[in-house]
């Protein structure tokens, strides 16, 4: 009888332990401010699944209004290997929100 118990536990258990851990998302987006005009490009790591543009839209839009900016559109969602090769570009706004 504890063999029928323990036997389908241990086995959920492994299957947690074996299943890969989320990847971290991160996308890149264009902002604007007006008066006078300025534009700026970023990366942001994202919060919560899921990866997509739209998921990360709403979450860039909500964070760089805080500084007063306006997402004009989200380029790409993308993993940890896609940050270095966007870093020089994004400057003082990479991962900066």
């Amino acid at each position: 009888m504890m063999t029928r118990v323990l036997f389908p536990a241990l086995a959920v258990m492994l299957a947690l332990a074996a299943a890969p851990a989320s990847a971290a998302c991160y996308a890149d987006y264009k902002a604007k401010r007006d008066d006078p005009l300025r534009l700026h490009y970023g990366t942001i790591r994202l919060r919560e699944s899921p990866c997509t543009r739209e998921a990360a839209a709403s979450q860039i839009a909500t964070r760089i209004a805080k500084d007063g900016w306006t997402l004009l559109n989200v380029l790409g969602v993308f993993d940890e290997q896609g940050l270095d090769e966007r870093k020089k570009s994004a400057g003082q706004y990479h991962l900066r929100y």
